[in-house]
């Protein structure tokens, strides 16, 4: 069995304790409940305090629950209602474009992939929720990068790494096709980010008209293009999924 380290299970305590009973509580109530030593229980609250999972009331000097959890806790909401949201319209996607479907949302300097529908056929796949994309070659990263203030900034300062002979890494070439992704509402990868696959992926709204994630289809080249171009079918259907969604989560304008 693997080893836990015990100061995260004592800091985990301490804020299981601040959610229950009275929410607030002073130094020698929270050492006491736990069975620690003052000078012990004060180091992990210190701690937590400067990570901003802790506050102090001024008044009392009693300890609560911050703002930081609540801001975490609001990721994983938005990002479960997002997924729940989506999972009728993106199956309903793989089914009509015969392809593996995908739905991001950013994360740190990239795109975490949240929903992966498989490609309606027989083949051996692997699921992919969990697995980090780049921003700046890949379609859900692009409509991202061009949609979000957050993720912009992080595929213009963070490395665009080379990763085929397509891939777009010069700024200024980068950013025309973040003004093409926003003209035209979609953002297109045809090789730029694995050799002999395409993707096309459109932005999703939430109802503060706030881009909440991506979603997108990938596929062989030879099906999901048309000579250099992608499948005008293919894109419609990949828009209007990310407007069913976008609906559902309350967005009114697209």
């Amino acid at each position: 069995m693997a080893r836990t380290i015990q100061s995260l299970e004592r800091g985990a305590a301490v804020l299981r304790l601040l959610a229950g009973g009275e929410r607030r509580l002073g130094l020698s109530e929270i050492a006491s409940a736990l069975g620690l030593a003052k000078g012990t229980a004060h180091g992990l609250i210190r701690t937590l305090q400067n990570e901003g999972f802790v506050e102090q009331d001024p008044p009392t000097g009693k300890y609560q629950l911050g703002a930081e959890l609540l801001r975490l806790g609001n990721s994983y909401l938005d990002v479960h209602e997002l997924r729940s949201r989506a999972l009728v319209w993106t199956d309903d996607l793989a089914r009509s474009s015969g392809e593996s479907v995908y739905l991001g949302v950013l994360h740190l300097q990239g795109v975490l992939v949240v929903h992966h529908v498989f490609r309606p056929d027989d083949s051996r796949q692997v699921l992919e929720v969990g697995a980090m994309q780049p921003l700046h070659s890949t379609a859900l990263g692009k409509v991202l990068s061009a949609y979000d203030p957050v993720a912009l900034s992080e595929a213009v300062d963070g490395e665009r790494a080379d990763f085929t002979e397509r891939t777009i890494t010069g700024l200024e070439e980068f950013e025309s096709v973040l003004d093409l992704t926003r003209a035209r509402g979609w953002a297109a990868d045809v090789e730029e980010t694995w050799d002999g696959l395409a993707s096309v992926a459109a932005p999703i709204f939430d109802r503060r008209r706030m881009p909440v994630g991506a979603v997108g289809i990938t596929g062989a080249v030879e099906r999901v293009c048309e000579g250099e171009e992608l499948q005008p079918r293919l894109v419609a259907a990949v828009r209007d999924t990310a407007r069913a969604v976008s609906r559902d989560l309350g967005a009114l304008r697209f």
